[in-house]
């Protein structure tokens, strides 16, 4: 946590030393920049089908971890070293949770030496063997020439491997839509998960909208879900061939849940709950080519940053403008993305290779920064989007899942229903550890700081039922008659073992983004920490008598309604009208219940150990 995201906040404090970012390592093309792969071998020329030359003659050496393998060629092999290389491709899979990216004409130090057409041929044959032997698909991706002393032309090849996981829990990710009022967010997100273009008049977002002041108004004020599925060969599934987000689910192996949020300066809040609550993966930032950088844009950018969540770039509306409008609002993104604020490199995607480029370095280096151009109402370039989402790869590989799911389970609530002859259904993410349908819970804090007992009855993840939930899936869980007006948002449930502790105050080291005066004890703030909420009160500032923009310490803060389940090292967020500050937890004045704080809860037919 530093002070660089300030600028984008509008704070005045001075940004750290440094520029852009120079070029960048990366696999599977040119780096943004213009920059090789990193050797000082002499350079070759190449050219790809693109028609781009000067490809860099290595690539990075290949990662024992990790998704993606290097071969040479895979021509006739015998049946032991088949065998061999199946078991090899079923560990890449593993370890991208699904999905591979095969490398052909590639030897393992990374050096391009390509393959004559015959032999990429009998190459790719053989790799389709070994995925059918898996239970995969395979995808070329894309294809280029390389020289390499030879007089026969020469290619490599870049094949996506993907499969369902054995435990059929599709790959999903999650993507929080940010970006300023009426840039077009809900629109493009209809147009992508509907499969119809917009008319110009917003009709693609009308499935979208929750309440009916937003389908009058046409803005978003609450968060919301939508899904779009890609099967095992990378084909869209959404809801113009499938009727249900049932049937959406049966026909995925990859899935993208966007968390479409509010632009409006007013809804401020829930744009900041939905970043730290729901835990997103990446975040695609929304900006109307018409407009620019205006409103809330340049504040949700600072917030991406100071919550450390990787995102990209759309500029919708490209319809409306000249080429030239278009060009500029690029330029003005591209200088505020280079400020030593950001520093960050960004990659303008105009084909399908750019796209596959920028989501493998994407994941790869927090750096890149992908920025697209499309249209809603038109289509343009929307195809380049979706081979962007189709191939962008997760963050965390199979083992973090591995050790996220041996801790205790731990849910977020977040949301709180009542649905009808099912009874109180809670929605969240689940941290850590496994969660099954009929596992006994305890849920908590309750105002006076006890934990309760409960069932989890059934588990549904995008309207669907699912027996287990794992660690970093999100999801909705019924838990029968029990009373709903003892939860709230920003309880926890988690395992009767882990012993949880609570506390009303806590200690954070923060930097203060901006405050327009000083900042003293006794300030107000609101405090987001995850899923949590709360209004809380500024106890005392170590070492320092006030504080003011930019400036770092260590600050106690009191919650002023009831007592909150931290966690030590998580980030906070705080802001009160124009204050806003980022930092992490650093100690917990915990409280100490009786038998800690187990209670039976009220009502007959609550359901007990």
């Amino acid at each position: 946590m530093d002070s660089r995201v300030s600028e984008l906040f509008g704070g005045c404090c001075r940004p750290a030393g440094g520029g852009a970012g120079g070029p960048l390592r990366g696999r599977g093309g040119t780096a943004p920049g213009g920059g090789g792969g990193g050797s000082k071998a002499k350079k070759k020329n190449g050219r790809s089908r693109g028609g781009k030359a000067n490809n860099p003659p290595y690539l990075p050496p290949e990662a024992e971890d990790g998704n993606i393998e290097y071969k040479l060629k895979l021509v006739n092999p015998s049946q032991y070293r088949f065998e061999h290389l199946v078991t090899q491709m079923k560990w890449r899979l593993q370890e991208g949770r699904g999905e591979a990216v095969y490398q052909i004409g590639v030897e393992d130090n990374g050096l391009l030496v390509g393959l004559s057409e015959e032999e990429m041929r009998a190459s790719l044959k053989t790799l389709r063997r070994m995925a059918e032997k898996v239970g995969a698909d395979i995808t070329v991706l894309r294809e280029r020439e390389v020289d390499y002393d030879s007089d026969v032309p020469r290619k490599i090849t870049e094949v996506l491997v993907r499969k369902v996981p054995d435990n059929q829990q599709f790959l999903d990710l999650r993507v929080a839509v940010l970006g300023n009022v009426d840039s077009g967010k809900s629109t493009l997100l209809g147009v992508l998960t509907q499969g119809e273009l917009d008319n110009g008049r917003g009709r693609a977002r009308l499935n979208l909208f929750r309440h009916l002041h937003e389908i009058q108004s046409g803005r978003t004020s609450s968060i919301s879900f939508e899904i779009l599925g890609f099967n095992s060969k990378g084909e869209v599934v959404n809801y113009s061939d499938s009727r249900t987000a049932e049937e959406i689910c049966e026909s995925s192996s990859k899935m993208i849940t966007f968390i479409d949020l509010a632009g409006h300066h007013k809804y401020l809040k829930t744009t900041i709950f939905g970043l730290t609550s729901y835990c997103p993966d990446f975040a695609m930032l929304v900006v109307s080519a018409n407009t620019g950088i205006a409103g809330t844009t340049r504040e949700h950018l600072g917030l991406a940053m100071a919550l450390k969540v990787p995102f990209f770039i759309v500029i919708s509306k490209v319809d409306l403008c000249s080429k030239a409008t278009v060009e500029r609002t690029v330029k003005q993104l591209e200088r505020i993305l280079k400020q030593p604020g950001c520093n960050k490199l960004p990659l303008l995607v105009n084909s399908d290779d750019d796209a596959v480029t920028a989501a493998q370095q994407f994941a790869q280096s927090p750096n890149i920064t992908p920025i697209f151009t499309l249209s809603s109402v038109s289509g343009e370039n929307l195809d380049l989007l979706k081979v962007f989402l189709n191939i962008l790869p997760p963050l965390t590989n199979s083992k973090e899942q591995e050790e996220l799911m041996q801790q205790l389970t731990e849910f977020q609530v977040d949301e709180i229903y009542t649905v009808p002859e099912v009874g109180t259904v809670v929605g969240g993410t689940l941290s850590s550890g496994i969660c099954r349908e009929g596992e006994n819970l305890v849920v908590g804090p309750t105002d006076d700081g006890k934990f309760l007992r409960l069932k989890v009855c059934s588990i549904q993840r995008n309207r669907s039922a699912c027996r287990v939930l794992r660690a970093g899936q999100a999801a909705t869980l019924a838990l029968g008659p029990f009373d709903r007006s003892l939860l709230r948002k920003g309880m926890v449930m988690v395992s009767p073992e882990m012993n949880p502790t609570i506390c009303s105050v806590f200690e954070a080291e923060i930097v203060l983004l901006f405050h327009a005066t000083t900042f003293r004890k006794g300030f107000q703030v609101t405090v987001h920490v995850g899923n949590v909420r709360q209004t809380a009160i500024v106890e005392k500032i170590h070492g320092k008598d006030k504080l003011r923009t930019g400036e770092k310490a260590v600050v106690c803060f009191k919650f002023i309604k009831h007592p909150e389940y931290l966690k030590i090292g998580a980030k906070l967020l705080f802001r009160e009208g124009v204050t806003k500050g980022i930092g992490h937890v650093t100690d917990l004045q915990a409280i100490i219940t009786k038998e800690n704080g187990l209670e039976e809860s009220l009502g007959p037919g609550q359901l007990s150990f």
